[in-house]
């Protein structure tokens, strides 16, 4: 393992592994093992109980999409920057996507990858600390690259392969992903979080337009406008009044 100030480039080592339950779960152990190398990338052609946001489930056909999770030695950061991580990977998985699927693709707040109205992706942080230290982020990355048939009640997904008419390579796609991730990550860390935020507000998904929520089991209409820093949703509502969202459930 590199000494902790030393940080080997995002992609490097680039892991497959044929099948794993989890590859967020597997970052874990490697954890806590004392296995764990700072851009180390953990690739699964199948993954049998991946996990969304909120408990959901993520399923995937195995061999047709990118799973996989990235190790980030957060030791130096402080815990403020902890939005400002979420959003230059979601930056960064957009640069990545959209570079195949063009400009209709977005960032559905706060982390989701989105073509039109179809889900496209999506984006899991899991961080460990150390006392009050925050010491790594574990982020798992799910895209759809040619699966063509979803499950039924997971929404509208889309593939690559819908989106473009052709079939694509899922291992040499996840490390043009690293290559995204490691340019939006060296902004992260010099300090570029003013710039990196206006990226991603610039593709924001739904800007400007009329949104219906659900927040503490309320319906609330509203406006997307902006992010915030700290990582809510500014939304304007039916009165005029802007209002910041922590969480809320898009309807």
């Amino acid at each position: 393992m590199l000494p902790a100030h030393v940080k080997s480039p995002i992609g490097t080592p680039f892991i497959i592994l044929p099948e794993i339950d989890s590859t967020n779960r597997y970052a874990k152990n490697q954890i806590a093992s004392k296995l764990a190398d700072h851009g180390a990338v953990y690739f699964a052609h199948n993954q049998l109980e991946g996990k969304g946001r909120m408990g959901k489930r993520w399923t995937s056909e195995p061999g047709k999409n990118i799973l996989m999770s990235v190790l980030i030695n957060t030791f130096l950061q402080k815990n403020r920057s902890l939005p400002g991580l979420n959003q230059w990977v979601s930056v960064a998985c957009y640069d990545f996507l959209s570079q195949y699927a063009g400009e209709e693709t977005r960032i559905k707040w706060p982390n989701d990858l989105y073509w039109r109205d179809k889900k496209a992706g999506g984006i899991l942080i899991e961080n460990t600390w150390r006392g009050e230290l925050w010491n790594w982020a574990i982020i798992g990355i799910g895209l759809n690259i040619n699966q063509s048939h979803f499950e039924e009640g997971v929404g509208q997904p889309v593939s690559l392969q819908q989106i473009t008419g052709k079939v694509h390579p899922p291992v040499e796609l996840a490390k043009e992903l690293c290559t995204c991730l490691e340019f939006r990550y060296q902004q992260w860390i010099n300090q570029h979080e003013e710039e990196m935020l206006e990226a991603y507000n610039q593709r924001l998904y739904k800007k400007n337009q009329w949104v219906n929520f659900a927040v503490n089991g309320k319906e609330l209409a509203g406006i997307p406008i902006a992010v915030t820093i700290a990582g809510e949703l500014v939304i304007k509502d039916e009165k005029g009044s802007t209002q910041c969202l922590t969480q809320a459930q898009w309807l």
